[in-house]
C-alpha cells in the first residue's frame, strides 16, 4: 500500500541521459581472463556490468591523473564532462599519453546503446569508449568504484562491456511529508549518479504541505507549506492545520524557483531527469486548506479532493502546471491520482452537474475525466503524463504512463492496452518499509524489505512477450517520509536498498547474485560513509522473523479448514491452506503468508480428521498501526467431538492498546486437556473502521 494511513560522490557534470533500449544490440560473452566464465562480480562495481574480462597485470596511474576527451568538435556534453573532470582534481592531458583516454563518437561499433560503455584498463593507460557522453559518464562511474573514487595506487586490468537492461532507473523522494533542504537533494543526486540511476522523481505536493514556489497561487507557499508541529507524526495526530509562514511554530518549507532550476541542473549534468508530481485530484488538503474554493464544500479543513465539477479547479491546476513546466523540461509530468477519497463527489452538485453533462456513470469516470482533460493539456505543451496505477479507475487516458505501486497488476493492463508503465510494487519498491528485524529498527509506517527482497525483484514476469516488454520503461524506489523526519534517517532508508533498485534497474537477470552483490554493496555503503552518508550497516543485519525459517510441525498440519468468515481477496495468503500449512509468517503481512481479515471477525474451524488429546490451541496475530493493522479484542477457542456441539475452551483477552505504534506480535492460545476432532478459533475484530486482523498459523498440540 502506498500510504496505507487509513489508507559530492563521484562529482561529475555531463548532460541529460538519452533512453536506450531495453536489450543491447551487441555484447561480448561473460568472460575472465582468457575466456573462462566469470565467477564473481567484479569488485566494488554496483550495477553489475554485461560483461568483465580480467587481463593479467595493473595500471599505475601518475600524479595527478590525467586524461583526455576526444569527441566531435562542439560537442557541449563532451565539454561539460571534462570541465568537471577538472573538478575531481583530474588534469587535461599536454603532449604526452593520458592515464585515461574517452572517446565519444555517435557511430562507435560494437556499443549497445546511448548509455553503454567499453571501459578498458591496461598496463599503458585506460580508455573508454561510448556513443554519448552519458555512455562515458556511466564508465567513469565504473571507474570510481572501482578505485574507491580515484584513490587507487594501481588498477587491475580489465575490458567492462556495458549498458542498461532498463532506460528508466529511478527513485523517488518525498518532500512533502518532512521538507528537504537543496543540498540535501543534490547529495542524494550525487549518490543517484553513482549508481547509474537516471530519473528523480519528486513527490512535490501533498496533504502535509506544498514545496514549490508558484506565482499565481501566493498562498501555497505562504500558508499550506507550514505545519504548526514539530514533524509529520505530531500534525497528523493533531488537528492537521497549517500556519503562516512567520508563525513561530511554523516548521516545513518550499523551493523556490532559482531553487528548483538549480536542483534540475545539478541533476542534468548527471544524465539525471526530474520529475515533478503535482498530486491531483486525491491528497489536497493544503489546497482546500489555502483555497477552499477548489473543494466541493468551498470551506477549509473539510475536502481532500479538489472538486472535478468546478471549472475554477481546471484552471488552478492548469496555470500551476504552466508554471510547473516551465522550470522542469522532462518529457513527464507526474499527476498523482492515487487514494482520492471521492466521497464528497456524490454529494456535490456541481459534480453531479458534470457527471450529467459528460455523461458520466460513477465518481471513478469522474476523476477519469479529471486526468483525460489534464492528459490533453500536457500533450498540448509537449509533455507526456504519468500517474498512480489508480489513473486505470474509470478508463486510462489514451497516452498516459501507468506507475503501478499496488503490485504490477496495474502497469500490465496498461501495457496490455498498448501503453507504457513504469514498476514500482510497494512489495520491493517501498523503501519506507522496516529494512531489518523491526525491533531493531527505528519507527516506521511497518512492512519489512530488506535489502534480498528489493535485490529479488524481477520485473518481466515469464509470461510477457517481446512487444508487452518494450512498453515496460523500467521500475523506480520510492521513499515515503511520514515517519522519516531527520535527514540521516532518510539516507539510512534510502542506501544500501537503492543500490539493489540500480541493479534491478541496470543488470541483465543472469548475472544477479545476491550474496556477490552484498558483499558489494557492504564495501559501496563504506564508501558512502566516508563521504558523510549515514546508510543502513549490513553488517550487524539480523534478519527474518526466526519463528519463519523453518516449517512448524503439529497435529494439525495439513488438515483442512472451514471458514465462516472470508478472508480479504488482496491478502489470501495460501488460501484455505494458509492456517494449517506449517508455514509461520515474517515480519509482514506482504510476505504472501499472513492471511488478512478486514473489517470482520476470523471465524474458522479446523477438522483434525480424528479424534484425539488435545493439550494447546494457538494462533499468532500482528500489530502495526500504520498500516491499521491490530490485534483482535479477543478470541475465543472451541473444541468439539462431533462438529455439532461445541465447548468454550478459553477466551483470551488483548492487552496490547491500539495506540501502540510499535510490530508486535502476540499468540492468543489455549492450554488445557481436552478431546477434540473439532478446533473453532474465533478472533474478534477491535471494530476500528477499516481495520485489518492478520494470522499466520493456527497450531494444534
Amino acid at each position: 500500500m502506498r500510504r496505507i494511513l487509513g489508507r559530492g560522490l563521484a562529482v561529475l557534470l555531463s548532460v541529460a541521459a538519452v533512453s536506450a533500449p531495453a536489450q543491447p544490440e551487441t555484447m561480448r560473452p561473460e568472460t575472465v581472463g582468457e575466456g573462462t566464465p566469470e565467477a564473481a562480480a567484479p569488485r566494488g562495481v554496483i550495477p553489475v556490468p554485461v560483461s568483465d574480462v580480467r587481463r593479467e597485470g595493473t595500471f599505475r596511474p601518475g600524479e595527478p591523473f590525467t586524461y583526455a576527451v576526444r569527441a566531435p568538435h562542439g560537442d557541449v556534453p563532451a565539454a561539460e564532462l571534462a570541465a568537471c573532470l577538472d573538478g575531481l582534481g583530474w588534469r587535461q592531458a599536454g603532449k604526452g599519453r593520458p592515464d585515461l583516454e574517452i572517446g565519444i563518437d555517435p557511430a562507435a561499433r560494437g556499443i549497445a546503446s546511448e548509455e553503454a560503455y567499453r571501459l578498458e584498463i591496461a598496463p599503458r593507460g585506460i580508455a573508454v569508449s561510448a556513443r554519448t557522453a552519458a555512455g562515458a559518464f556511466y564508465a567513469v562511474q565504473t571507474l570510481l568504484q572501482l578505485t574507491d573514487d580515484g584513490r587507487a595506487e594501481e588498477i587491475a586490468c580489465r575490458t567492462i562491456e556495458d549498458a542498461p537492461r532498463f532506460a528508466y532507473r529511478g527513485f523517488m523522494i518525498d518532500v512533502s511529508r518532512h521538507f528537504r533542504s537543496v543540498e540535501f537533494v543534490k547529495r542524494q543526486i550525487d549518490a543517484m549518479a553513482l549508481f547509474k540511476l537516471n530519473r528523480l522523481h519528486m513527490h512535490l505536493t501533498d496533504g502535509a504541505g506544498w514545496r514549490i514556489e508558484i506565482d499565481r497561487y501566493p498562498r501555497l507557499t505562504e500558508f499550506a507549506a507550514w505545519r504548526p508541529y514539530e514533524d509529520w507524526q505530531s500534525w497528523w495526530e493533531g488537528d492537521r492545520s497549517y500556519c503562516e509562514a512567520d508563525d513561530p511554530r511554523a516548521r516545513g518549507g518550499f523551493y523556490t524557483k532559482e531553487e528548483i532550476r538549480e536542483i534540475v541542473e545539478y541533476a542534468r549534468l548527471r544524465h539525471i531527469e526530474v520529475i515533478p508530481e503535482i498530486e491531483m485530484p486525491g491528497h489536497s488538503e493544503e489546497v482546500t486548506a489555502a483555497y477552499p474554493e477548489l473543494g466541493c464544500h468551498g470551506e477549509p479543513y473539510r475536502d481532500g479532493d479538489l472538486c472535478p465539477g468546478n471549472e475554477r479547479t481546471f484552471e488552478f491546476l492548469e496555470n500551476v502546471l504552466l508554471e510547473v513546466m516551465e522550470l522542469f523540461p522532462s518529457e513527464y509530468i507526474h499527476i498523482g491520482g492515487d487514494e482520492a477519497g471521492k466521497s464528497a463527489w456524490r454529494d456535490c452538485a456541481k459534480c453531479r452537474e458534470r457527471m450529467r453533462s459528460e455523461g458520466l456513470k460513477d465518481v471513478d469516470e469522474l476523476q477519469s475525466y479529471l486526468i483525460h482533460r489534464i492528459e490533453r493539456f500536457l500533450n498540448a505543451h509537449g509533455r507526456r503524463l504519468l500517474g498512480w496505477d489508480e489513473i486505470l479507475d474509470g478508463g486510462l487516458a489514451p497516452g498516459a504512463t501507468v506507475m503501478s505501486w499496488r503490485g504490477t497488476e496495474g502497469g500490465l493492463k496498461a501495457i496490455r492496452a498498448g501503453q507504457q508503465a513504469v514498476f514500482v510494487p510497494g512489495e520491493f519498491c517501498y523503501l519506507d518499509y522496516t529494512q531489518d528485524a523491526p525491533f531493531t529498527q527505528p519507527l516506521s509506517i511497518g512492512g519489512y524489505t530488506p535489502l534480498r527482497k528489493v535485490y529479488s525483484f524481477e520485473p518481466v514476469p515469464a509470461e510477457m512477450t517481446p512487444d508487452e516488454e518494450r512498453l515496460l520503461l523500467g521500475v523506480q524506489a520510492n521513499l515515503w517520509a511520514e515517519w522519516i523526519p531527520t535527514d540521516s534517517h532518510y539516507e539510512y532508508m534510502m542506501w544500501p536498498r537503492l543500490m539493489a533498485l540500480a541493479e534491478v534497474a541496470w543488470s541483465r537477470p543472469g548475472r544477479k547474485d545476491y550474496e556477490a552483490f552484498r558483499q558489494r554493496a557492504l564495501q559501496a555503503s563504506e564508501q558512502l560513509r566516508g563521504r558523510g552518508y549515514a546508510p543502513f550497516d549490513l553488517r550487524t543485519e539480523y534478519g527474518e522473523r526466526p519463528e519463519s525459517l523453518a516449517p512448524k510441525h503439529h497435529l494439525a498440519e495439513g488438515c483442512p479448514v472451514s471458514y465462516a468468515t472470508p478472508w480479504h481477496g488482496n491478502y489470501p495468503a495460501s488460501g484455505a491452506a494458509t492456517l494449517t500449512d506449517g508455514v509461520l509468517g515474517g515480519w509482514t503481512y506482504g510476505d504472501r503468508r499472513w492471511q488478512g481479515f478486514l473489517d470482520s471477525d476470523m471465524d474458522v474451524t479446523v477438522d483434525l480428521g480424528r479424534t484425539m488429546p488435545v493439550r494447546y490451541v494457538g494462533a499468532t496475530f500482528m500489530q502495526s498501526a500504520g498500516p491499521y493493522v491490530w490485534m483482535p479484542r479477543e478470541a475465543e477457542i472451541y473444541g468439539s467431538e462431533d462438529g455439532e456441539r461445541f465447548t468454550l475452551l478459553a477466551t483470551v483477552h488483548n492487552d496490547v492498546p491500539p495506540a501502540c505504534p510499535y510490530l508486535l506480535f502476540k499468540t492468543f492460545a489455549y492450554t488445557g486437556e481436552t478431546r477434540a476432532r473439532y478446533v473453532r478459533y474465533v478472533a474478534r475484530s477491535g471494530g476500528i473502521p477499516g481495520g485489518w486482523l492478520f494470522v499466520d498459523e493456527i497450531v494444534v498440540q
